[in-house]
């Protein structure tokens, strides 16, 4: 399912579908960067994911984060960079709600 909820979020393999949470999210993560979509930002790696269908396999499922996957270690790394805790908001919390059907924390 988490897959599917990133191509409904609108990340597809022909790219971010316009009027989509997709576009919302990559507007918001641009202007928040000043002007561009950073490598390695949600924006980027739900993209890759919706185009691979690789969501799952990451570890991002819809029952959480999966232990020992790329996805912990992802989550690992963004709390580690912000003093233990993963930001609302931020890459792994994003790419979470997302795969599981969510909005990103963004409205």
């Amino acid at each position: 399912m988490s897959d599917q909820n990133v191509r409904n979020a609108g990340f597809t393999p022909s790219g971010i579908r316009g009027g989509s949470l997709a576009s919302s999210v990559m507007s918001h993560e641009a202007r928040a960067a000043g002007g561009g979509v950073p490598s390695g930002g949600a924006t980027s790696t739900l993209q890759a994911m919706g185009a691979m269908g690789t969501t799952h396999s990451s570890g991002f499922t819809s029952s959480g984060i999966s232990g020992g996957s790329k996805a912990s270690s992802m989550m690992s790394k963004e709390a580690t960079t912000h003093g233990g805790g993963v930001p609302r908001g931020g890459t792994t919390s994003t790419i979470q709600s997302i795969s599981m059907g969510g909005k990103g924390g963004r409205r």
